[in-house]
């Protein structure tokens, strides 16, 4: 291997973006972080000033540049604020040091997002919250299925004992709500199946879903599908995996349920995408799949979507509370994550899954 190849290699698996720029500072290379920092590719930005890809920057930041150039002292500025053409932000620190190519200087700047921490840490809370919530859960299940056991029993031997057929109506009443009470504890603590892993596309996972959201609204609701074609297979349980984005477009269905009723726009947007060298909890996935499914409706209160895929927290008077819940549990077994970001007119449920090209050699079960 030669020294090129070495060094290339290493910046391509750097978490760190890094832009190298000419003296005029127009982009002369970015690495995989820089380019999905910028959500854009090296050929589309390649000789654009580094300037233009932005509708707001750090002006002290660049202003230095030209300084940088001539001295050749390291420049680092915190909490940098980016906005992008697509008016995403983007919080960073920013590092700006000179190179020599060719006999000439030139920039290179390294962006440590911080965005991307503070993720971490979120999603660090949430996988802390959620096994909070399954000891409680289990706890609860226990305390509740015992006596639920003994009741329907004590049910049973009552009504055999009865003589008058008519008195039996109670009994059934007793059994019914017990088999039911037992039903929901089964659905609060989820699936016990270990996942049946195969070779799944994330787009047949996604069209069944579209199809029956499709059939559900009877048409009153815009699906739009924006897919990336290029993503790969990956091994997943394609039944459980339905099931979570099932759970998640229902949530947005219903949400758009009042502006169906007024006949108002209604919108779900499906989308697909990947990115690179991507951490999720404590790992760190070469490639990772993005599912985002986006509603247009009213949003859900800051005040409530911290606790949004807890069980039994919903919004809607008849809600279980139980479909995120059940969904997060799902994108756990399969070391994926959801997420959700919302404000009045937009939620976006965002879903992280690694991408795995082979069967693991143990198929992940989480057992109640």
């Amino acid at each position: 291997m030669t020294s090129s190849s070495f060094h290339s290699r290493i910046l391509e698996n750097l978490s760190t973006a890094v832009f190298l720029l000419d003296p005029q500072f127009h982009i002369q290379y970015i690495n995989p972080s820089a380019a999905m920092l910028l959500q854009t590719s090296q050929k589309r930005i390649l000789t654009h000033e580094l300037r233009s890809l932005f509708i707001q920057y750090e002006e002290t930041l660049f202003r230095e540049f030209s300084a940088i150039l001539e001295s050749g002292h390291i420049y680092t500025q915190r909490d940098c604020v980016f906005v992008l053409q697509n008016g995403i932000h983007i919080l960073a620190d920013c590092t700006v040091s000179s190179h020599q190519i060719d006999g000439n200087n030139h920039l290179i700047i390294e962006m440590q997002t911080k965005d991307r921490l503070i993720r971490i840490s979120r999603e660090e809370q949430l996988h802390e919250n959620q096994e909070t919530a399954q000891i409680l859960v289990r706890g609860f299940a226990h305390e509740v299925k015992n006596p639920l056991g003994g009741i329907r029993g004590a049910a049973q031997l009552l009504e055999a004992e009865l003589t008058n057929p008519e008195h039996h109506e109670y009994t059934q009443v007793i059994i019914e709500e017990s088999d039911r009470l037992r039903s929901l504890v089964d659905r609060m603590l989820g699936s016990n199946k270990a996942l049946n892993r195969v070779e799944s596309n994330i787009h047949e996972i996604l069209e069944r879903v579209y199809s029956l959201i499709h059939a559900e609204s009877a048409g009153r609701v815009k699906i739009i599908r924006d897919y990336d074609p290029s993503i790969p297979e990956f091994f997943g349980d394609k039944s459980q995996l339905i099931q979570a984005f099932l759970n998640i477009s229902k949530n947005a269905l219903q949400a758009l349920s009042k502006q169906i009723a007024e006949g108002k726009d209604a919108s779900i947007i499906l989308r697909t995408r990947t990115l690179r060298q991507f951490t999720i909890g404590h790992s760190r996935h070469r490639l990772v799949l993005k599912v985002e499914i986006i509603d247009n409706g009213p949003g859900i209160p800051k005040e409530s979507i911290q606790n949004i895929f807890y069980p039994m927290i919903s919004g809607r008077a008849e809600g279980t509370g139980l479909g995120l819940s059940i969904t997060q549990s799902i994108l756990t077994k399969h070391e994926g994550l959801v997420e959700c970001e919302s404000r009045p007119g937009k939620t976006d449920f965002i879903v992280y899954l690694p991408i795995l090209t082979s069967l693991p050699e143990k198929q992940a079960g989480v057992k109640a």
